[in-house]
């Protein structure tokens, strides 16, 4: 081979060497290229799937947050506990309505802290320090599979309901007392009259004989005291609240402080009247307020025997407390006050802790206020003092009509002698 041949043979080789490299180098390229692109398309991937799930983190968030407003602003209570009973969630209803901060239930077993709430409260429904009512409803808490995952307990605020079945029960039980009376009432009537028809010509017909003369006296007054119990049934069952006008606020309240200033003074009892100047005229029976805050009035100072301070207040009745403009009417002393397990009673009929009375008082004091379209309510401390707390709508109302424990009163009249004196006659006892 020559010269010639072996630079030739060597030219090959080079030029086979170049293309094989031009063609690794090729392939080469195309794989990076690949590669970037495959990269691109994850890093694309990736981002969108990190949006993804920062949408969806946000989304959680806002559902949690939207769920925790909406537990928080619950009036029921709401305990979540795990599948191992262990609470891990409850609401500031919760907290409210049991007294207990949340971090104390939380990490509690469910069934524990439920067994000691009927403990300290009794059976359900349970009736808490407050005077609030509660119910307990427990249910359980499953997935998609129906597994059990936990446990859920509503704590429910049933006071409202229970002082609408009350006063249910209460009416009830009126409007078959005011069909018993009326026909008691009207056929007791006619022979007391014959009694003091009979009792006063004895009187007369006694007047040289003293001794025997008294006999009929305490007749007399007997069957005086016995037509004043019927009155006072009748008023109780037919409560009429028909002289309808705008009354003066303050002058109605000065009114009955004159008519009590007899007893409050023999009494050393120092007395406060507020009546707050933006308080307006008030659409009521103004003889029958006037009779329901004398009995307050005289209530109270029978309350205080060694003295004290009685407060008459009026002012405007706070709109959480009344959806209706309102007035509210206040009667507060610094007596003995009612014992917390007597205070649900006070205005049943016949119930007293007097010595003497009927307990028709303050029974009557409700059935006029109801008539007005009104409420009353007592707030009392045992050794602190009683407030009998009245709200009468501001506007005019209709008069209620006659329900069926009034049926067989209608058509009999209920005499009311206007007040004068602030004397035991005029008032309820």
């Amino acid at each position: 081979m020559t010269a010639r041949d072996a630079e030739a043979s060597n030219n090959d080789l080079l030029t086979r060497a170049f293309h094989d490299f031009d063609q690794a180098a090729t392939v080469l390229q195309q794989s990076y290229d690949a590669l970037t692109t495959r990269l691109q398309q994850m890093d694309l991937e990736l981002a969108q799937t990190n949006a993804s799930l920062r949408e969806h983190l946000r989304e959680t968030e806002e559902m949690r947050a939207h769920v925790t407003a909406v537990l928080e602003s619950l009036d029921t209570g709401v305990i979540v506990a795990d599948s191992q009973d262990s609470v891990v969630r409850c609401n500031h209803a919760t907290e409210r309505l049991l007294g207990v901060p949340q971090a104390r239930l939380r990490g509690r077993r469910a069934t524990e802290v439920l067994e000691e709430i009927r403990k300290d409260h009794g059976e359900y429904p349970l009736v808490l320090p407050t005077g609030v009512t509660i119910a307990l409803s427990q249910s359980d808490l499953t997935d998609e599979t129906g597994s059990l995952i936990g446990k859920l307990v509503l704590i429910h605020d049933v006071t409202h309901i229970r002082q609408l079945e009350d006063r249910l029960q209460r009416r009830n039980r009126l409007e078959a007392m005011g069909q018993m009376v009326g026909n008691i009432a009207h056929e007791i009537r006619n022979p007391l009259g014959s009694v003091e028809l009979f009792a006063s010509m004895l009187r007369k017909d006694l007047r040289d004989q003293p001794h025997l003369r008294t006999y009929a006296e305490h007749i007399s007054v007997a069957v005086q005291a016995m037509d004043r119990l019927l009155s006072n049934l009748l008023v109780y069952t037919r409560p009429d609240c028909s002289r309808l006008a705008w009354q003066d606020t303050e002058s109605l309240i000065r009114e009955v402080l004159t008519l009590a200033s007899h007893a409050m003074s023999s009494a050393s009892i120092v007395v406060r009247c507020e009546v707050d100047p933006r308080v307006p005229k008030i659409w009521c029976d103004g003889g029958k307020i006037k009779q329901v805050l004398l009995n307050l009035v005289l209530n109270a100072v029978q309350a205080m025997p060694e003295g004290g301070s009685l407060i008459l207040s009026a002012c405007m009745a706070p709109e959480q407390i009344s959806e209706l403009p309102a007035i509210q009417l206040t009667v507060s002393d610094t007596g003995t006050g009612i014992p917390l397990e007597l205070q649900s009673r006070v205005f049943d009929p016949f119930f007293t802790t007097k010595d003497h009375g009927t307990g028709l008082g303050l029974a009557i004091v409700h059935a006029l206020v109801e008539a007005h379209h009104g409420r009353i309510d007592v707030e009392s401390r045992p050794g602190q003092g009683t407030s009998f707390v009245m709200r009468l709508p501001q506007g005019s109302i209709q008069q209620p009509t006659l329900s069926a424990r009034n049926a067989a009163l209608v058509g009999r009249s209920v005499q009311t002698r206007p007040i004068e004196n602030a004397t035991e006659e005029e008032t309820y006892e």
